[in-house]
């Protein structure tokens, strides 16, 4: 990918304002739902029985709570997303929300260690709220919305305007499919046929998450997953700078995934799916811009970085670097929020054509 100086530019101010809150605007849309993993939880994983939570220490140093739940220094791309659109404040995570008010705006169900698949993560982090869960609760906030509106068809219009991200599929195969020690999927599976059946499952969910409402719907393509330090430690490169074979297999989801958008687009004529390259976007700061390479290594010390387990978060109450706009990741695995961004200002706004497919949220919340 050529870069010129003027978009290397551009990247070094939006690293130097990822410690600045972005300026709100008018409300782009009533309401935003958030379904996904450990990338956008800002707290629903904080009481269940798992080692997927981030509600200490280090995690949140630069966020103005402290520590949440979210698996990031500050903001995650969800709670920039919501700047983006307009919203006054970030979006609650269903665990924790109250009110008829918070439920009319939007809930956050992204749980930390969540997949596509049920079994994703349970032998290697513990209790995950997945994506058939995810939706089982939006199910129940959709017949409370009837509730609080009067009736199904006031419900249903106001649904149908509100933007909803769904970002799921990297614990699939980093609790999943790549750790055969505690899964079978890679004996089951070769990379093209896993990649068919989590895009069957997930366009089953999808249909689900239609059938109560949603119509302007952005999903998330995985992001470069064998480049993250957690992965690397693990799986060694052999000179590469990421791991070869696991950028294979996500690429050959990614793909799959922005077909299912061309055809979920086609099927349910009343609906707009959009396509975000998670991995293009994220994947032009580790790549290196005019030359430059991002420090690569975790802001924070993460314990036992080379074992094979899936637990790649911050060891508690340890101090983490000080330049934390210049990492991509945070820990192990997770961006941190400079990163977070980054790649939030190229989802809502397209800086490339291959960000974002067909077009950019942007232009999803403008329709």
């Amino acid at each position: 990918m050529a870069w010129g100086p003027k978009k290397w530019h551009l990247v070094v101010l939006v690293l130097n304002l990822s410690t600045i809150w972005v300026v709100h605007g008018v409300q782009k849309v009533p309401c935003y739902f958030i379904f996904g993993d450990s990338l956008y939880d800002n707290g629903n994983n904080n009481n269940l029985p798992t080692k997927g939570r981030a509600n200490y220490p280090p995690y949140g140093v630069d966020f103005p709570r402290g520590p949440t739940g979210r698996f990031t220094n500050g903001r995650n791309l969800a709670d920039i997303l919501a700047q983006l659109l307009g919203f006054e404040n970030f979006i609650p995570a269903h665990a924790t929300s109250k009110g008829d008010q918070d439920i009319l705006k939007g809930l956050n169900y992204a749980s930390g260690g969540a997949g596509i698949r049920e079994e994703t993560a349970t032998k290697t982090l513990g209790a995950a709220i997945s994506m058939n869960k995810q939706l089982e609760n939006h199910q129940n906030i959709v017949s409370r919305t009837e509730s609080i509106l009067g009736d199904k068809e006031s419900a249903s219009k106001h649904l149908s305007k509100c933007i909803y991200t769904v970002g799921i599929g990297s614990n699939d195969y980093i609790n999943n499919y790549l750790l055969p020690e505690f899964y079978d999927t890679s004996r089951q599976y070769t990379p093209e046929q896993y990649a068919i059946a989590l895009t069957q499952q997930y366009s089953q969910q999808l249909k689900t998450l239609y059938n109560y409402g949603a119509r302007k719907i952005a999903l998330f393509g995985l992001g470069p997953l064998g480049c993250s330090p957690g992965s690397v430690a693990m799986y060694g490169t052999n000179g590469s700078l990421c791991v070869d074979y696991i950028t294979t297999d996500i690429q050959l989801f990614n793909s799959r995934l922005k077909s299912l958008v061309d055809d979920l687009n086609n099927d349910l004529k009343d609906a707009k799916f959009i396509y975000i390259d998670a991995y293009g976007i994220l994947g032009s700061l580790l790549a290196g811009i005019d030359g430059f390479l991002v420090n690569n290594t975790p802001c924070c010390e993460v314990a036992n970085l080379k074992m094979h387990n899936g637990v790649l978060t911050c060891i508690p109450s340890l101090k983490p670097c000080v330049t934390r706009s210049l990492r991509v990741f945070w820990d192990g695995t997770h961006p941190s929020e400079a990163a977070n961004l980054y790649s939030a200002a190229r989802s809502f706004t397209a800086l490339l054509t291959s960000d974002a497919h067909p077009f950019d949220i942007r232009t999803l919340a403008e329709l």
